[in-house]
C-alpha cells in the first residue's frame, strides 16, 4: 500500500468522524463520476478521463456539518469541490487535485418556507428547482426560473453558477431572484445575508456569493422571490426572418420599447434546423412568449407585432403559434435525457456538440456573431467535421443581448483528444472575438476550469477585486481549485 493510499484512507477515516459513515462514499464508480461534470462528457463516457478521482464524496445534512467539513479541509490543505445538482457544463465540478472532497448538498433538501404574502421562498441548497416549482404551482405561483436543467438542478448550484432560465427577459437571472442566503467559508465562518427587498448598507454582499462557483464559500440556504402564475394567459409568437441581424433588431425594438416578453429569441438557420426542422424553411426563426396578467400579455403582444411590422422587409412569414408552444413543452432535460445521452456515447456514438455563450451590447452582438462564424469556417482546420455551426440570442436586456454559439461535429479522433481537437479551438475563437469587441466571454454558464485562461482579460483592471476576494476568503486555496482563477497545474488538462 503506497503512501498516497494511506493518506486517503486517513482522510476518509477522519471525515467519517465528522459525519456518519453512511454519508461518506468511496466506491470507485461514484468517485469516477464525481471527477468531472458534463464538460468532458464524451471522454468520461469512454472511460478515458486523465484527471484524479476525488478522495471521497460526502453528503452533509446541515450547515454545521458543512462547517466542520470545510474547517477540516482547510486545516489539512484538501481541495473541496462544492456540488449541488451535477448539471455543470464548464468543468466547474472537475477535480484537479490528488486529495479532494466533493461535498454534495443534495441531502440538504428541505423547502423551509413558502411565503406568498411576502412573495418569497426559502430552501436548503439541495432542493431541486422542479420540486419548489411544483409546490408553488399548487398555490398559483412560480419561481420564474426555468433553465433546461430545471428537473434536476438544485439551488446551491444554480446560485453558485449565476444561472439563468428560459424566461429571463421577464423574470431576470438568478441574481435578480435571490433575496438572501446562508453560506459557509473555509475557516468555518457562517454568514447569513438577511431577506429584505432592498438596502443601501454598503456594497451588495450577495454578489460575493452569487456566481462564486464554489471558489469562495459553500452555499447552504437560499431565499428567492416568487411570482404569481398565469398560464391561461400565455401567448406565443413565431416568425421566419431573413437573417440574424433582422432578428436582433426586432428583439431590440421590443425590449427598448419597454415590453418584457418572458421569451424573446432569434435563431440562425443552422441552429433553427435542429429545433424547428419541420417549419424553418432555411430561414432564421424569431420567437416570443408573453405571460402574466391578461392586460400585460395583450399589450406585450401588440408591442411584438408592431416591432415585427417595423422590420417587415426582413420578415419572411409568420409561423403558427401552436408550433412554438409545442416546442417549448419539450425543451427541458430530465435525468433520463442525460442518461440516454451518456449511454449513446458508451455505445459508440461519435457525434458530439457544444455551446459557448457570450454577451454584448446591441450594436456589437451581430458583429461578434459574424466574425466568429467567418473565422471558424475559414480558419478552423477541422471545419469539414462540423455538422452544424450557428447560434441564437435568447436572453435580452435594455442595453444588449446574448449569443449562444452552437456547434456539432463528427468525432474523428480518440476520445481523449476530442476537446483539444474540436471544442477548445472553436471556443478560443469565440472568446477571442468577443473580448476583442468588448463583450463578455461567459453569459451564464460561468467560467469553470476551461475559460479561466481568459479570466484576467475578461475583468482587466477589475481582476484586482476578484483576486482580492480569493485571498481574503480562501487564503489557503482549498475551494474548488482551478475554477475561475487561472492555475498552472490545470494547463495539462486544458490543452
Amino acid at each position: 500500500m503506497n503512501s498516497d493510499t494511506l493518506v486517503k484512507e486517513a482522510i476518509v477515516a477522519d471525515v467519517k468522524k465528522i459525519v456518519s459513515e453512511d454519508q461518506v462514499v468511496t466506491d470507485y464508480e461514484v468517485l469516477y463520476d464525481a471527477s468531472s461534470d458534463r464538460y468532458r462528457k464524451y471522454a468520461k463516457a469512454k472511460r478515458v478521463l486523465d484527471n484524479p478521482v476525488p478522495t471521497a464524496v460526502v453528503y452533509p445534512k446541515n450547515t454545521e456539518e458543512v462547517k466542520d467539513l470545510l474547517m477540516y479541509a482547510n486545516e489539512n490543505g484538501i481541495n473541496v469541490i462544492p456540488r449541488s445538482g451535477k448539471t455543470a457544463t464548464e468543468g466547474g465540478l472537475e477535480n484537479w487535485k490528488d486529495l479532494a472532497l466533493v461535498i454534495d448538498g443534495s441531502k440538504m433538501n428541505k423547502i423551509i418556507k413558502i411565503d406568498p404574502y411576502n412573495m418569497q421562498a426559502t430552501v436548503e441548497a439541495g432542493v431541486r428547482l422542479q420540486d419548489l416549482e411544483d409546490e408553488l404551482r399548487k398555490i398559483g405561483y412560480t419561481t420564474g426560473h426555468s433553465p433546461q436543467s430545471k428537473p434536476v438542478a438544485q439551488y446551491g448550484g444554480l446560485v453558485s453558477t449565476r444561472s439563468i432560465g428560459q424566461f429571463s427577459t421577464l423574470y431576470g437571472g438568478i441574481e435578480d431572484m435571490v433575496v438572501g442566503l446562508e453560506c459557509v467559508f473555509p475557516n468555518g465562518h457562517i454568514s447569513r445575508i438577511k431577506n429584505v427587498s432592498r438596502r443601501a448598507g454598503g456594497p451588495d454582499i450577495r454578489h460575493i456569493v452569487i456566481g462564486n462557483e464554489g471558489t469562495l464559500c459553500y452555499i447552504t440556504e437560499v431565499t428567492v422571490k416568487i411570482f404569481k402564475y398565469y398560464p391561461d394567459n400565455n401567448k406565443f409568437f413565431g416568425y421566419l426572418v431573413n437573417d440574424v441581424e433582422t432578428g436582433v433588431k426586432v428583439l431590440r425594438e421590443v425590449i427598448t420599447n419597454g415590453y418584457r416578453p418572458s421569451v424573446a429569441r432569434t435563431y440562425s438557420p443552422e441552429d433553427a434546423r435542429q429545433h424547428f426542422y419541420h417549419f424553418y424553411e432555411d430561414k432564421c426563426v424569431l420567437i416570443f412568449m408573453a405571460e402574466g396578467p391578461e392586460g400585460i400579455v395583450e399589450a406585450t403582444g401588440k408591442g411584438i407585432e408592431e416591432a415585427v411590422e417595423k422590420f417587415k422587409d426582413g420578415v419572411y412569414k409568420e409561423v403558427d403559434s401552436q408550433l412554438i408552444a409545442n416546442w417549448f413543452n419539450q425543451l427541458n432535460w430530465t435525468q433520463q435525457t442525460i442518461d440516454d445521452e451518456v449511454q449513446g456515447m458508451i455505445d459508440n456514438d461519435k457525434h458530439d456538440g457544444y455551446t459557448t455563450e457570450v454577451s454584448a451590447d446591441w450594436e456589437t452582438i451581430t458583429k461578434i456573431y459574424n466574425n466568429v462564424i467567418d473565422r471558424i469556417r475559414n480558419e478552423y482546420p477541422r471545419a469539414n467535421d462540423l455538422t452544424m455551426l450557428g447560434g441564437h440570442s435568447s436572453h435580452s436586456y435594455i442595453n444588449g443581448t446574448n449569443m449562444y454559439f452552437v456547434y456539432n461535429y463528427e468525432i474523428n479522433c480518440e476520445p481523449e483528444d476530442e476537446m483539444r481537437i474540436y471544442h477548445h479551438p472553436i471556443q478560443a475563437i469565440i472568446v477571442e472575438e468577443t473580448l476583442k469587441l468588448g463583450g463578455s466571454m461567459c453569459h451564464h454558464h460561468g467560467i469553470g476550469k476551461y475559460r479561466n485562461e481568459w479570466t484576467k482579460q475578461e475583468h482587466q483592471s477589475a481582476y484586482y477585486m476578484l483576486e482580492t476576494l480569493k485571498e481574503a476568503f480562501d487564503p489557503k486555496g482549498i475551494m474548488n481549485y482551478g475554477n475561475i482563477y487561472p492555475v498552472q497545474e490545470g494547463y495539462k488538462y486544458q490543452k
